[in-house]
């Protein structure tokens, strides 16, 4: 059983510009599904069983190109993902997206990584969008 699936997208635009973008919390909603709002030290997300809000947490190096969050529910259980922007050839970015499983018991978690995949898939089309030239 997979606790992780990687999805990458090609972006044509400047380093700096994209870091920013999706270093900075407040343009998940832009992009990312699940999230409803982002404030200072949280954000509410949809989820399968309705709205939660979480505490989140956002580590970002732009010298390493490291995007990674951490998000703590109600209950105390931890959702994490992590990402890297990194230059590639011909003047352009590789965006990488590791997609951890979300926190549930091991026979859910098969069919809920799927469908997170599903979804990470058109939010970074959406991205790609957002922050193409």
């Amino acid at each position: 059983m997979r606790v992780h699936e990687v999805r990458s997208i090609e972006i044509e635009a400047p380093y700096q510009q994209v870091f920013s973008f999706i270093a900075d919390p407040r343009n998940l909603p832009r992009w990312a599904h699940a999230f409803e709002e982002v404030f200072d030290g949280g954000a509410r997300l949809r989820t399968p069983q309705g709205t939660a809000e979480v505490r989140l947490r956002v580590d970002a190096s732009e010298r390493h190109g490291t995007i990674d969050w951490e998000m703590t529910f109600p209950d105390g259980s931890v959702a994490t993902a992590a990402s890297r922007l990194t230059r590639a050839p011909l003047s352009r970015l590789a965006y990488t997206f590791v997609l951890n499983a979300p926190p549930l018991p091991l026979e859910h978690i098969e069919g809920a990584l799927g469908k997170q995949v599903r979804t990470l898939e058109s939010e970074l089309d959406r991205l790609k969008e957002l922050v193409s030239r």
